[in-house]
């Protein structure tokens, strides 16, 4: 590694990444590697990072997905900053970005151009496709999710939706990371970098890999997930008193005895027409009907607690917002304060997952543009 470690005790420490990204699929990349201990540069344009700016559903973006890195401005459109942003990628072990296709070529950032200088860099490209005959086309993860039958899936028959999140941006994000930890193994090995591609197209084929095998397993489509035939008769969203709503799963003839004792529906659990799953399945309308009048006038809290007490599966409809003040997600440590640029605070998700029992948070403010700048140029100078 190009850096000595650093005492944060996580396993990438001593790894350095340069990073040249905006919006969120390069960020994602970039914020796992910071949180699992690499030292992360992100190279903002004078001004700084438009992401910074964005209003309306994009206002979260920068602050989701950059914590824990460092910043630096540099004009890469000028000779100079080109210069510095050559020189301070030879410090590094990876270097990340997900502009379009041929800007960084045109730059001379390219992974051709860099590997002959840096045969040890791993080089991590974020882009809409991979090689072949759309790589050239402007990507969003709505056009994907569109192209890629996920808001096929989605929607009702005739109106596609998108998920409510950017799935593919986020998960070509974590791809790009998986292919970095395998890289950097491999150099081990080798002594040589790569490159690596993670494309928003291939991520939500593979998002959508399950109901392209029901295709070839069966001949038949798919259907939207609204649409579906469900594997079982109890697997659903039932509103309950003053219009609360709540998903109950019962996917097994035990798990259906004990809903039917819980809501005391006893007439349908001793029923011989309903005593297995595919009897039930086949009257599945009219079953869900009975379920939901009986269903009807119950409180929430009481059926969520008596659910939870039979070992059901069940969930309310929750919003985003509303996993602020989550009980279990506050327990487990889900969410962790962090400064803000401006001076704030502010509550961010942290990374789903415990290593050795802890979970990697926030290890420093959110980085002002530019607060780093003189901080690594002179450790460059001093190289």
């Amino acid at each position: 590694m190009n850096t000595p470690p650093t005492a944060t005790g996580l396993p990438l420490e001593g790894v350095r990444v340069i990073e040249f990204t905006h919006m969120v699929m390069g960020p994602t990349c970039g914020m796992i590697l910071a949180d699992l201990g690499a030292e992360v540069i992100k190279v903002e344009p004078p001004g700084g990072d438009k992401t910074r700016q964005l209003p309306g559903l994009g206002i979260g973006f920068f602050r989701s997905f950059n914590r824990n890195k460092k910043s630096v401005v540099l004009d890469i459109q000028t000779p100079e900053g080109l210069a510095t942003a050559v020189e301070l990628i030879g410090q590094c072990d990876v270097m990340l970005e997900n502009f379009r296709p041929g800007l960084m070529a045109q730059l001379g950032l390219d992974h051709a151009t860099l590997s002959a200088r840096h045969p040890r860099l791993i080089y991590v490209s974020h882009k809409g496709f991979l090689p072949g005959p759309y790589e050239h086309r402007t990507a969003l993860d709505e056009v994907v999710q569109m192209m890629g039958g996920l808001s096929y899936m989605t929607g009702p028959e005739g109106r596609p939706l998108r998920a409510g999140t950017s799935v593919n941006d986020i998960m070509g994000g974590m791809f790009g990371a998986i292919g970095v930890l395998a890289a950097l193994r491999e150099r081990e090995r080798t002594g040589r970098g790569q490159e690596i591609q993670s494309a928003l197209f291939e991520n939500c084929a593979f998002l959508s890999a399950q109901h392209v095998q029901q295709f070839l397993m069966t001949g038949e489509p798919a259907p939207p997930m609204p649409s579906r035939v469900s594997a079982w008769s109890v697997y659903d969203v039932f509103t309950l008193a003053e219009g609360a709503q709540l998903f109950i799963g019962a996917v097994s003839d035990k798990q259906f005895q004990t809903l039917c004792r819980v809501i005391d529906r006893p007439d349908l659990a001793t029923d011989p027409a309903l005593a297995a799953n595919a009897q039930r399945v086949a009257v599945r309308p009219a079953l869900l009907r009975q379920l939901g009048e009986t269903m009807a006038h119950r409180r929430i809290d009481e059926l969520s607690a008596q659910l939870e007490a039979a070992g059901l599966p069940y969930a309310p409809i929750t919003r985003p917002d509303q996993l602020v003040d989550d009980p279990h997600l506050l327990a487990s440590g889900g969410l962790a304060p962090m400064q803000a640029e401006d001076g704030s605070q502010t509550q961010v998700v942290l990374l789903p997952l415990l290593m050795g029992g802890r979970r990697p948070g926030v290890r420093q403010a959110l980085a002002k543009i530019g607060e780093h700048t003189d901080e690594v140029l002179a450790e460059l100078n001093a190289r």
